[in-house]
């Protein structure tokens, strides 16, 4: 049976860890029979209580204390492929402040079985409030009106063959971008599947955790 792996890095998001964790227990029962899943929980320099949450769902955890995505996700991965237990085909990765649709991983399995060896899928944002009619305008006209295949790059939606993974080099330890940058990696030397179907639905806070990033962007369009 195949094994997929979920890696999720965390940084104080009690807040919106627990819906993203719920999510991810729906999307493994609808791949129930066809694979296995593993999720690995990175813990990064948490001072909340996002710990504990992590232990009323009885998931896998990695403390790191990088303070940095792209280590917290690298170190995800290499819990996945370098620890014990079953070792995945496939890993996908998404944010905590996110909820993966209850099809995800089947959309995850089905790239895996295509021989694909990375899968670039797309977001929505969950709540508008807060933000203006030129940020919302310019969601709905550029980043939504791209056509498939897409050139949106997100961790909240992304998943990667294991032995892909390995031969780009993995995600970089990087604060920002460490996404964008393994999918040109992948881009230069694999084939990479991009689909807009089973978007993540994601936050839409206004206060960025990194410089850069999707929330950022969005902040970004509002003072513009």
């Amino acid at each position: 049976m195949t094994v997929l792996g979920v890696v999720v890095p965390v940084h104080d998001e009690e807040a919106l860890l627990g819906g993203c964790l719920e999510a991810l227990d729906r999307a493994a029962r609808w791949v129930r029979g066809s694979a296995s899943v593993r999720l690995v929980v990175v813990l990064d320099s948490c001072r909340d209580a996002s710990r504990d949450i992590t232990r009323e769902h009885g998931v896998e955890t990695v403390a790191v204390a990088a303070r940095n995505v792209g280590v917290a996700r690298d170190a995800g991965f290499r819990a996945l492929l370098d620890g014990p237990g079953a070792v995945p085909d496939w890993i996908a990765t998404t944010d905590a402040d996110s909820r993966v649709p209850p099809d995800w991983l089947l959309a995850q399995l089905a790239a895996y079985e295509r021989g694909a060896d990375a899968r670039v899928g797309a977001v929505y944002v969950d709540d508008w409030d807060g933000h203006g009619r030129s940020t919302r305008e310019w969601f709905r006209t550029v980043y939504d009106a791209a056509a498939d295949p897409h050139p949106h790059v997100h961790g909240a939606n992304l998943g990667v063959r294991r032995e892909a993974y390995d031969r780009c080099g993995g995600f970089q330890g990087l604060a920002v971008g460490e996404d964008v940058t393994l999918v040109a990696a992948l881009d230069a030397d694999g084939r990479v599947h991009r689909s807009r179907r089973s978007p993540v639905l994601t936050s839409g806070r206004r206060i960025a955790r990194a410089d850069g990033g999707f929330a950022a962007r969005l902040g970004e369009l509002e003072a513009g």
